[in-house]
């Protein structure tokens, strides 16, 4: 039994053992712990890592074996991580060998050559299709490819793409006529592409294409489509020549030569083309084109007699082709060449190595990777000698210094380049290297190292003062001095730079503003247009905007008679604003309704629970009078959805009010009323439950009295009095002598309405019931 227990001890430790061994080896090859990321890494992440070890374990700094192979491993780990098909396998089964199963059907879609040719030969003599297809085939692009070359920002070549498909026959037709143009503008600068409609329909629908064959121009990444039906080399050309901006060229006359060649303060170099022609070469404004952010063209005719002084300034042969290239000299050139026809290879090369200025300014992140590359290695590690300053004139002096010790020192080296940048434009980076400059020096010179992308070395040169008694030259001269012995020793591979940065990406000072993006977006939504609209549907348009402008113009001729309307009627005295004045025209928002027969349901009757009417009764000679005042007594109740504003003329609703007052009497008996008395009566009508309240100018209610509802119901018994005095009935009480002798006019019947409003909607005042609503029978 011991022996046994033993025996499995054994084999469990060495189990162990050998799960522990495959545990270490899996993880030795695990490229997401080899280059020390996690498995949710981005492809920056990814590649920045890489970068990183990298340079640490490189080669040429750990000289032996172990490094040798850890080098291996971490180029392994980022070749699996990078590529998404073979990450996304390893993610799943773990496999990492590139000759693997799930690997086999995998195939190169990140350049040319897409297709085989053999293949596509033997398809076409199975089907005895046209083998002239085969010829897009040998230029076919994917999405990968189209996106991260043809659409790189920082591409500035002119790329044509032709869109096609297997079974175009169409597509066969044009060939020939596509090897012609190919033939004829590639080698002048224009890149050739052609994509498969069917296999990349992301592409095909991001240009803007709807057939095939199409023709795609692709500028500055925008698109232009080639709609001419007649394919030949001279069409494209002239498309092609019609579609690059005019601002990237100027001609040149000799009014203009010096403020050309003097604007170099825009940070660009100067160069001059003279031709013994009225049009440019094509293959001049593409060269213009792709150095439009370096260098500035002007194009010179040499036929034209106005350029004959500007041709002996330069001594140019008027019967060759003559580029000259000038930086902040412009007495003299730099670089200049003539032929014949300048070949496209020796016109970039001549302009790429001349596109800068002695002293060029760092206005952006890509002029300071063009001025400044990087470096990692310290052995070719290369400096730059920056002057910080402001954007002044009475800093001007200190750019033309350094720009003759640039001079003096050998500006064309390679290691070293010198140039300067605003401290306002581009604060971040100048308080990244604000660490031991020397606040006292008149000029403020850096010297930079930078080792990758944000990762940068600096020391600053000690430039002192000014002596009163030491010239300008003598301080120059000094200055020189100064910057020619830290470069001399920063060079040397033992010696390193005292600080070190980390900075971000510098502003783009030439960036367009936001009403700059529109005016261009809207000038290539023209442009867009006049290409893409055909005759039929520039007809249909302009007969929609007709159609619109005939829509406007009539509604402003309906205005313009309106306000005529509306001006008679403020002459007439016939508009009223709420102060009831007569120079607004204001329609009234509160609607009095007549009580009559056929309206007596929905004002009393029908009247829903909580709804009242608030009625006015007049006559026909008082209504006048007396309406107004109501309308501007209830106008603080109009929004009320509670309330029904009405008004009743009493020679046609007598029968009914005589009844209400009779129904309302605890003893019913038969009354005569004089309408007269009635007038300026204001009664509130609850349908529902039955009930309604009254104001008068004699009412009790309306002198705060209390009385019975049999007193209240006596004064609206027959009397002959004077109908102006107000009251329904003679007065038979003598406390009420006194008030009978007050006389009320028309014109203050309603005097104490407001306030009876108030108490009406406060609850305060009287409730007459009664059994029922008895009919309005007009009399």
């Amino acid at each position: 039994m011991i022996s046994f227990f033993k025996s499995n001890y054994i084999i469990s430790i060495l189990v162990l053992c050998t799960t522990s061994n495959i545990r270490v080896c899996s993880s030795s090859n695990d490229p997401y712990a080899i280059l020390g990321i996690n498995k949710f890494a981005t492809t920056y992440e990814i590649r920045e890592a890489y970068k990183q070890l990298a340079k640490k374990w490189h080669p040429d700094k750990i000289r032996n074996d172990y490094g040798a192979e850890k080098f291996i491993q971490i180029k392994l780990a980022y070749e699996l991580l990078s590529d998404m098909d073979r990450r996304r396998i390893f993610d799943r089964y773990g496999v990492s060998d590139t000759n693997s199963q799930y690997l086999q059907t995998k195939h190169d879609y990140s350049e040319y050559n897409r297709f085989s040719l053999n293949k596509n030969e033997d398809f076409g003599q199975r089907f005895n299709i046209n083998q002239d297809i085969a010829f897009y085939h040998k230029l076919s692009i994917t999405a990968n490819y189209f996106e991260k070359i043809i659409l790189s920002k920082n591409a500035k070549k002119v790329h044509v793409v032709m869109f096609y498909n297997d079974w175009c026959f169409k597509c066969t037709r044009i060939v020939d006529a596509f090897k012609k143009i190919l033939e004829l503008l590639q080698p002048i600068g224009i890149s050739f592409a052609t994509v498969n409609a069917v296999h990349e329909e992301s592409i095909f629908r991001k240009c803007g294409a709807r057939e095939v064959p199409q023709l795609v121009l692709i500028l500055d990444n925008q698109y232009f489509l080639y709609r001419d039906h007649n394919f030949t080399p001279q069409k494209v050309v002239e498309f092609i020549r019609k579609k690059i901006p005019s601002k990237i060229f100027k001609r040149i006359e000799p009014d203009n030569l010096n403020g050309f060649l003097d604007g170099w303060m825009d940070n660009r170099a100067r160069a001059l083309i003279f031709e013994p022609r009225s049009m440019t070469r094509l293959r001049y404004l593409l060269t213009a084109f792709e150095f439009y952010d370096r260098v500035a063209f002007g194009f010179v005719n040499t036929i034209n007699r106005k350029s004959s002084n500007i041709i002996a300034r330069f001594k140019v042969n008027t019967s060759l082709d003559t580029l000259i290239l000038f930086n902040e000299d412009t007495t003299s050139y730099t670089a200049s060449i003539s032929m014949q026809e300048i070949p496209t290879q020796a016109l970039v090369n001549l302009v790429s190595t001349n596109q800068f200025l002695v002293l060029p300014r760092i206005s952006s992140q890509n002029m300071m990777e063009s001025v400044c590359p990087t470096e990692w290695n310290r052995q070719r590690k290369r400096l730059c000698v920056i002057l910080v300053t402001e954007n002044k004139e009475k800093d001007d002096i200190e750019k033309v210094a350094l720009r003759n010790i640039a001079l003096n020192m050998g500006y064309h080296s390679k290691r070293v380049r010198f140039a300067y940048i605003f401290r306002e434009s581009q604060p971040d980076f100048i308080k990244a290297i604000s660490k031991g400059s020397y606040k006292d020096s008149l000029i403020h010179i850096v010297i930079i190292w930078r080792r990758d992308k944000n990762r940068i070395k600096y020391d600053w040169v000690n430039v002192g003062k000014q002596n009163g008694n030491s010239s300008p030259e003598h301080f120059i001269n000094s200055t020189k001095n100064e910057i020619s012995n830290a470069i001399k020793k920063l060079l040397k591979n033992s010696e390193a730079l005292c600080y070190e940065a980390f900075v971000e990406n510098l502003i783009n000072e030439h960036s367009q503003g936001i009403l700059t993006k529109w005016i261009s977006q809207f000038l290539y939504v023209v442009d867009y247009l006049s290409d893409n609209i055909e005759e039929e549907h520039l007809f249909a348009f302009i007969s929609l905007l007709g159609t619109f402008g005939f829509m406007f113009a009539v509604g402003y001729v309906l205005i313009y008679f309106v306000k005529v309307e509306e001006e008679n009627l403020k002459a007439q005295g016939q508009l009223f604003d709420i102060q009831g004045q007569r120079h607004n025209n204001l329609v009234p928002e509160l609607k009095l309704y007549e009580l009559r027969a056929e309206k007596y349901n929905g004002m009393v009757r029908l009247l829903k629970p909580g709804c009242r009417t608030l009625l006015l009764i007049s006559d026909c000679q008082s209504r006048h009078k007396l309406i107004p005042y109501f309308h501007k007594a209830v106008w603080p109740y109009r929004k009320s959805k509670t309330l029904l504003f009405g008004h009743m003329v009493i020679e046609k609703g007598l029968p009914w009010f005589a009844e209400i007052l009779r129904l309302s009497l605890s003893k019913n008996r038969h009354l005569q009323v004089n309408p007269r008395n009635c007038v300026g009566t204001v009664l509130a009508l609850n349908g529902h439950r039955k009930y309604f309240c009254m104001y008068h100018a004699k009412h009790p209610e309306s002198v705060q009295e209390t009385k019975s509802v049999l007193k209240i119901t006596q004064k609206l018994l027959d009397a002959k009095e004077d109908p102006e005095v107000g009251t329904f009935l003679k007065r038979e009480l003598s406390e009420e002598s006194e008030a009978e002798s007050n006389i009320l006019l028309e014109d203050n019947l309603l005097n104490g309405l407001d306030n009876w409003l108030e108490r009406l909607f406060d609850g305060r005042t009287q409730k007459y019931y009664i059994n029922y609503w008895p009919d309005f029978i007009s009399k």
